[in-house]
């Protein structure tokens, strides 16, 4: 029993140290790619040169296809291949709006990032507060180490952007199937123009 507790005293250091590194590697992958969706916001002249240019920044941190199928929740398996992929484009373009309509082109947030957590392995919530015109939002990323730090979910002000989009996927799900779902966000991207 002594050897053991001792061991694992030893080994303590370098498990915590092991998660601060992983937590490090997300909060460095996240920070660069704010400053990427921050420098093209000053430089757009108008919303749809934003959306063209930010869209490879944010396809490359944001995991669309594991959000797509977590809003969609539990329904997800009564997607076809060809549905999953049709759905996962729609939410990655409904997202893209709805992302950059909050945007001023030529304005951008200052951006405070704030310690980050690891609530299981290989996942790690990074908080941060971000000014943009003279309000402040609490944001949290949570990321998950899929070969590669990538975005899952977004808090925003206490808001869970897939929980969110769960809730109304869901109840679409139960009134009428893969169809309605698939009805809804065609509404939705028709909607964000």
């Amino acid at each position: 029993m002594k050897i053991r507790l001792v061991c694992l005293t030893l080994l303590f250091p370098l498990l915590a140290g092991v998660s601060l590194a992983s937590n490090e590697g997300a909060e460095n992958r996240l920070k660069s790619s704010v400053d990427q969706v921050v420098t093209t916001a000053k430089q757009a002249k108008d919303r749809a040169a934003l959306i063209a240019k930010v869209k490879p920044v944010l396809e490359n941190i944001l995991d669309f296809q594991i959000m797509t199928r977590r809003a969609v929740g539990p329904g997800w398996r009564e997607f076809n291949p060809a549905q999953q992929k049709e759905s996962i484009g729609l939410f990655t373009t409904l997202i893209l709006r709805t992302y950059t309509a909050k945007f001023t082109p030529g304005e951008y947030p200052d951006v405070i990032y704030k310690t980050s957590s690891s609530p299981a392995p290989g996942r790690v919530e990074i908080p941060t507060t971000a000014e943009y015109k003279g309000s402040r939002y609490d944001v949290i990323y949570r990321m998950e180490d899929k070969g590669g730090w990538l975005i899952t979910d977004v808090v925003i002000e206490g808001v869970s952007l897939v929980a969110n989009y769960r809730s109304q996927f869901d109840a679409q799900f139960k009134q009428g199937g893969v169809d309605a779902v698939l009805n809804a966000l065609h509404r939705s991207v028709d909607e964000s123009k």
